[in-house]
């Protein structure tokens, strides 16, 4: 996500043409299954292509001089849990356009990361206010991917220093792709949707139950993200679903 964060920081300088960059892993003629789990290579397989396509166009920005967020080998991490233990989807916007902060996860930064994005800090309030869990002083958000949440951007890249920059290039068939994958394959499942672009998405789940609010951006958090409860909500249905809740909680020390 990055509505919050963007214009904190001075944009980056380009990179120069002399500038050895890490190539992307998914580029033509990578297999899927080489680059994600087997059943994400499975349900994304209509996508390939578009895949490809993406690579290509990643790698052009970079060669025009434009500094291309998150890591090549982070643009696809939210693909290596397995589609079958999905049991909460999280749906973001694009990357933090922030060197530095994306890791490939919705709403997530790197460990370092000093302050958090306003967006994250909302959400770290709104988990206290809801659960009385404090925030972890970090803004890695690994541990709850390890429990079957699934941290999706609807685009997976971004230039840095310009939010939205990769928007109607290609991630929104991808990912539309992997929410359709999720809504059909059934068992205990909830989608989160926090502001307008999130709950466009809602037509694809189905009647995958969901928890919908504004989004935690400063912009809008105070218009009904704050108080919403999410995370309880969440645990509610995923009960009710048969299915063990989410343990919210985070490494206050990752071991660093």
């Amino acid at each position: 996500m990055t509505d919050d964060d963007g214009a904190l920081f001075p944009l980056p300088a380009r990179q120069g043409s002399g500038v050895a960059v890490e190539s992307y892993p998914f580029a033509a003629p990578a297999r899927l299954q080489d680059v994600m789990h087997p059943q994400w290579a499975s349900a994304l397989a209509p996508a390939a292509g578009t895949v490809h396509a993406l690579a290509d166009y990643l790698e052009q920005q970079r060669r025009e001089g434009r500094e291309v967020l998150p890591a090549p080998t982070a643009v696809l991490r939210v693909f290596q849990q397995p589609l079958e233990a999905v049991k909460v989807l999280i749906v973001g916007q694009d990357p933090y356009p922030t060197p530095g902060h994306p890791i490939g996860l919705s709403f997530a930064v790197e460990r370092h990361v000093r302050p958090l994005p306003r967006s994250l800090a909302n959400i770290y309030a709104e988990l206290h206010a809801d659960l009385g869990i404090p925030p972890a002083g970090h803004g890695d958000l690994s541990a709850w991917s390890g429990q079957g949440v699934l941290l999706l951007n609807r685009v997976l890249s971004v230039e840095a220093g310009h939010a939205g920059a990769h928007r109607r290039k290609g991630w929104e068939q991808v990912t539309d792709l992997a929410v359709r994958a999720l809504a059909a394959r059934g068992g205990p499942l909830v989608a989160v949707l926090w502001g307008r672009d999130a709950q466009s998405l809602a037509p694809l789940l189905g009647a995958v139950p969901r928890v919908e609010s504004a989004h935690p951006s400063p912009l809008s958090a105070s218009r009904g993200f704050f108080g919403s409860r999410p995370f309880s909500r969440v645990n509610e249905l995923l009960a009710a679903q048969g299915a063990a809740p989410v343990d919210w909680r985070l490494p206050a020390d990752l071991g660093r």
